[in-house]
């Protein structure tokens, strides 16, 4: 498989979507496969790096490829193979429809979100 996409409606405003997706200090709490995540600037904007730790310590970098605020998120890898896209839609409740789609342009997709991963993000999110 080269391309997966999924999608999850939240119920908070898409603001708040989109500011605690894009902030590394997050990823962590959603992401169970990231240890750590940084970024080489703040704000975010295109060219910016994000570079994450998984758990067996190794670190990747990744580049801003698509930012606009509130509503896209795209990230590359450092040797281009490899995008995930993060779309962010307001839904008629005043909450957010969030569109994630990673692809490959080469080999097949390694370990590919779960839904799980999503709603773990919705849950984190929608809690009082």
């Amino acid at each position: 498989m080269r391309e997966w996409r999924l999608e999850i409606e939240i119920d908070r405003p898409v603001a708040e979507v989109f500011a605690f997706a894009i902030d590394p200090r997050n990823s962590p709490k959603w992401i169970d496969s990231f240890e750590e995540e940084k970024t080489s600037a703040w704000p975010i904007a295109v060219g910016s790096v994000y570079s994450n730790r998984g758990k067996v310590g190794e670190w990747r970098d990744y580049t801003v490829t698509a930012f606009e605020e509130n509503k896209v998120f795209e990230l590359t890898s450092a040797d281009g193979f490899y995008t995930v896209h993060y779309t962010f839609e307001e839904t008629a409740a005043n909450g957010t429809r969030m569109l994630y789609h990673e692809r490959v342009t080469q080999g097949e997709l390694e370990a590919p979100f779960e839904l799980a991963t999503l709603e773990k993000l919705k849950a984190l999110l929608e809690a009082p």
